[in-house]
């Protein structure tokens, strides 16, 4: 299976169903920005502290698979140069037609989070992506360019899961998935075919070595980190908190 192309189709399906990762931030929002009151997200309920960025005024930050409209607007309303880099293309229109409407400035680029050759090295001062990794198969690329393309000091904000909420069957909190978890391998045929009729984004339980030591390998030095859970919305909530932000650097 073609992973990117799907999940691509995937993700153009779920703005059209109006899924909670595709809905823009307001106008109220967005003036709220520009007034000091604002808070973006890499996991699914607890903001990014203020303190773990730089003076965003004239920043050059790349949304690494961010398109959606929700977090690149309200960074762009600060003052920063934003990039948007997305593989859905309908998602990347929702950042688009904020940006048009507002002259917000940020520029959109479809294409793979594993390869960003689109872009020179040392071009941009932070990266920031929302919990997006699950969505391809091999995570280490994904770092490698982001070292590559980022500033000597450049920052890197990423939100990661924690593999065990893959392997875990929900309902009976018991362990029935190896790790590491993929929708193709792991899944039995129903299920699987239960998604690809549903056009669900196919996901991968990346281990903890790749998403944070991968980081590590690929020359980042890690300087924060905290960890988010569904805000209720799942079981396993009451367990462990499913999700991990980290912030990096790139050494000078």
């Amino acid at each position: 299976m073609d992973i990117v192309n799907y999940n691509k189709a995937a993700w153009d399906t779920y703005v059209d169903k109006k899924d909670r990762w595709t809905i823009p931030v307001s106008e109220q929002a967005l003036e709220a920005a520009k007034n000091g009151n604002w808070h973006v997200v890499l996991t699914p309920t607890k903001s990014v502290p203020h303190n773990w960025f730089p003076d965003l005024k004239g920043l050059k930050i790349l949304g690494l698979a961010s398109g959606g409209g929700q977090q690149g607007p309200i960074l762009a309303a600060l003052g920063a140069n934003v990039t948007i880099f997305d593989n859905s293309e309908k998602q990347l229109l929702q950042d688009k037609t904020l940006s048009d409407k507002f002259n917000l400035g940020i520029k959109t680029v479809q294409g793979d989070m594993k390869d960003l050759s689109v872009f020179e090295d040392n071009s941009f001062d932070l990266i920031f992506n929302p919990c997006s990794i699950l969505f391809v198969e091999n995570v280490l690329p994904v770092w490698k360019e982001c070292f590559r393309i980022l500033k000597p000091n450049g920052v890197l904000m990423t939100g990661l899961i924690n593999p065990i909420s893959f392997q875990l069957d929900e309902e009976h909190l018991q362990i029935i998935y190896k790790q590491p978890y993929s929708d193709i391998d792991s899944l039995p045929d129903d299920k699987l075919e239960a998604l690809t009729k549903n056009n669900d984004p196919l996901v991968f339980g990346h281990s903890l070595t790749d998403q944070i030591g991968g980081q590590l390998e690929s020359g980042f030095c890690i300087t924060h980190m905290y960890e988010d859970d569904w805000g209720g919305e799942n079981k396993l909530d009451a367990f462990f908190p499913a999700f991990i932000a980290t912030r990096a650097i790139k050494p000078l």
